[in-house]
């Protein structure tokens, strides 16, 4: 059986209703997965192609994209199966028509992203472990923000760092960083608000109808600035989108220096999968943080 076969029938039997791909094309979806647009001749739908082994990855992916919807807050992707096919693990969902981005739905986006961090659990974390790109993402539950930044985001990041090759500067000021951060977060305890946890432009879009939509989320509960912070890392969110966020949930002047801690994360996740600059970068951040700190 072919894997379009297969995933025809898993869609036949979570809807109850016959699918037949009629027509199958390859559409942009990111670095990590095959993407590819799926239709009969009434019904579309995005699908995830990968190794089997990433059959993990798309059962928290699907899951988290289960988090944000129950939100109510902003639209994602509703999941729809998920499974393997011999060599090739693939992930159904919803397909979206995309439009235009304006000031309103720009402006909407911020605060439907605010209704969303409202959304708050006890502990810091998530009930399980998902990936950030294609990097396990431990999200071990944790009362303390600031133990749980060391040791289940910047801690893992480091130590995949060595297993990479890069030693030196990195590891001793990682380590200097991984020592002092009490002194930059001991005393902050924010809600545990739902993040989508990888909020750069490439995940989100705007409808047809100019309704902000988030998709590939690597989800958990920690601090909202977390989510913020990587909106300005790689640019691509409007002043009309950050004007809506503060205006219905200010953010506090220590964030300025925060951001810079969150978005080291990424930085380093971005060293481990393609090495190149963002090694020079993640060790210029780390010293602006410690410059802060000392």
């Amino acid at each position: 059986m072919s894997i379009w076969s297969a995933i025809a029938d898993r869609i036949t039997e979570t809807t109850g209703s016959e699918f037949t791909v009629c027509k199958q094309q390859s559409i942009s979806g990111g670095c990590i997965n095959t993407t590819c647009l799926i239709e009969d001749n009434t019904r579309r739908f995005f699908v995830k192609l990968n190794h089997a082994s990433a059959q993990e990855m798309f059962a928290a992916e699907s899951a988290g994209l289960e988090e944000i919807i129950t939100t109510g807050a902003i639209c994602a992707p509703q999941p729809l199966c998920f499974g393997t096919v011999e060599s090739q693990a693939y992930l159904v969902m919803e397909y979206i028509e995309t439009g235009a981005a304006d000031k309103n739905s720009m402006a909407l986006f911020g605060q439907r992203l605010v209704t969303m961090h409202r959304a708050q659990a006890q502990q810091y974390g998530w009930k399980i472990a998902n990936t950030i790109g294609a990097t396990p993402q431990v999200n071990t539950l944790d009362g303390n923000w600031c133990h749980f930044w060391q040791e289940q985001r910047l801690a893992p990041q480091l130590e995949l760092a060595a297993r990479n090759g890069y030693e030196g500067r990195l590891q001793t000021r990682g380590e200097r960083l991984l020592t002092e951060l009490p002194l930059l977060l001991a005393d902050h305890q924010p809600p545990a608000s739902l993040l989508h946890g990888d909020l750069w432009s490439g995940n989100y879009t705007i409808d047809a109808q100019g309704m902000p939509v988030i998709f590939d989320p690597a989800v958990y509960f920690g601090d909202r600035e977390a989510d913020m912070a990587m909106t300005e890392l790689f640019g691509g969110f409007s002043p009309d989108f950050y004007h809506a966020y503060r205006e219905a949930w200010p953010l506090p002047p220590e964030y300025a220096i925060r951001k810079t801690l969150y978005n080291l994360y990424h930085i380093l996740n971005h060293a481990n999968l393609f090495g190149g600059s963002y090694i020079s970068q993640a060790e210029n951040m780390i010293d602006s943080i410690l410059s802060e700190i000392l």
